[in-house]
């Protein structure tokens, strides 16, 4: 039972036309629960289209896991815990939310697609999302408990043979205090200026909207269609766009809005429930030279005092580190978006970092690296700091120790999970289909 507490939590069906549903039938049931062919043939049709070629037994490890979700989705209902059902709106909310960002917020494409309106889809869901939730919910109970002791780290590394232990490539940590050039106040105003002339040449003719939206707007994906963002709903724009855009009157124009993107002149086009439909002119105010270079500086004497001690790195990112900076809710330090620690392998960092801190080291900050957004042409600059640098080595207990507890932990949660479950199933009436009666994996559940 490989990866057993590892689940598949898929909201089946979504991207499935009513003439690719299966003629179903039950196949198995846990308790109350049944479990459908189109339950299996539905993740098998994901993981394929996912991964490619599957192992010929991929079928028996799918039933597997929808045997292990259902019989914790039995146990949680018996022991009355509690679904958050906010939670499963939200989600709800947000799966048929991005389905219709994709159709451009056309409901008669959605309707003609899945043959229901978003509302509808979304009660056919409620259900299977709200049994997930709730096996993810029991799932985390009954593991919350399992810890590891030093002691067992230490056993679980001896009992690696040694020529097994893994090696490990040079690792580091690095932080970074982040500062963008901002436009200055001359810009700002020629911006403001140049979009209320445009508001003005709007308001005397609409027809123009279009026009102008193509020949100025700096949102070049909505430029192209005159301005137009389709349908959206609350949630899916900045604060600021947002608040202005609800209260307008259907056909109203803005007076220009500032965000963190621009300045924007924004028109109602419909208004849907808590959906609406607008159109947008955004222009960016352009960033100087001198503006690049008063960054560049600031960041310099940033650096200059981190150096001397003056300040402390933490303070500095917490003062003056951009807002948007992922960073700077983690006291600057990076973390490696593969595996979300702190620490990357040396081939993994953006060569910006890497050329950076190649020769730092520990506990030196380099100099200002400019970074550039080709999609965006955003610039930033970054100092970075390198916080450690391990060599290339074979894994050991000093320098690997919370590599070694997790992969601890992570065997201990296996065993607990399978102990669990080989108690659970004398408790739980289960039945199988003897077309699957002969996987090995599922054998195992089949009361006596």
């Amino acid at each position: 039972m490989k990866k057993l507490f590892v689940l598949l939590f898929v909201l089946q069906g979504l991207n499935m036309t009513a003439q690719e549903m299966l003629v179903d039938k039950i196949i198995g049931v846990v308790g109350n629960q049944a479990i459908l062919l189109s339950d299996i043939e539905g993740q098998h049709a994901l993981l394929e289209k996912q991964q490619g070629v599957l192992p010929e037994d991929a079928r028996c490890y799918i039933l597997d896991q929808l045997l292990v979700q259902n019989m914790l989705i039995v146990r949680a209902k018996l022991d009355s815990i509690p679904i958050d059902e906010s939670q499963v709106d939200a989600q709800l909310e947000a799966r048929i939310g991005q389905i219709m960002q994709y159709m451009g917020g056309d409901e008669a494409q959605f309707i003609e697609y899945y043959g229901k309106s978003p509302d509808e889809v979304k009660e056919d869901f409620r259900e299977d999302l709200s049994n997930q939730l709730l096996a993810q919910q029991m799932q985390q109970m009954v593991l919350n408990s399992v810890k590891v002791t030093p002691s067992e780290v230490v056993d679980f590394y001896n009992q690696i043979p040694k020529d097994s232990l893994p090696y490990f490539n040079s690792e580091v940590e690095v932080g970074e205090i982040v500062i963008k050039p901002v436009p200055n106040k001359a810009q700002l105003k020629k911006t403001y200026d140049q979009l209320v002339d445009i508001r003005n040449q709007i308001i005397a003719d609409e027809t123009l909207f279009p026009k102008l939206a193509k020949e100025f707007s700096s949102d070049l994906g909505s430029a192209r269609v005159g301005g137009d963002l389709g349908w959206a709903k609350r949630g899916q724009f900045v604060p600021e766009f947002e608040a202005a855009a609800y209260n307008l009157e259907q056909g109203e124009i803005s007076q220009p809005i500032k965000t963190e993107y621009g300045y924007h002149v924004i028109q109602l086009m419909g208004r849907r429930g808590n959906l609406i439909n607008t159109r947008h002119i955004l222009i960016k105010p352009e960033i100087l030279e001198v503006d690049i270079k008063k960054a560049y500086n600031t960041l310099d004497s940033i650096r200059t005092l981190v150096e001397a001690d003056s300040i402390t790195f933490e303070y500095a990112v917490f003062k003056f580190s951009d807002e948007d900076a992922q960073s700077k809710n983690n006291a600057g330090i990076l973390l490696n978006p593969k595996t979300g620690a702190t620490v990357y392998e040396i081939g993994d960092l953006p060569p910006e970092i890497f050329f950076a801190v190649d020769t730092l080291k520990n506990g030196q900050i380099s100099a200002p690296v400019r970074f550039e957004n080709i999609q965006t042409d955003e610039i930033q600059f970054k100092a970075i700091l390198l916080v450690s640098r391990t060599e290339p080595h074979v894994a050991n207990l000093k320098d690997d120790y919370h590599k070694i507890q997790n992969a601890t932990l992570e065997r201990k949660k296996l065993s607990y999970m399978e102990k669990w479950v080989k108690e659970q199933k004398e408790k739980i009436f289960i039945k199988i289909d003897g077309e699957y009666s002969n996987c090995p994996q599922v054998s195992g559940f089949i009361n006596p």
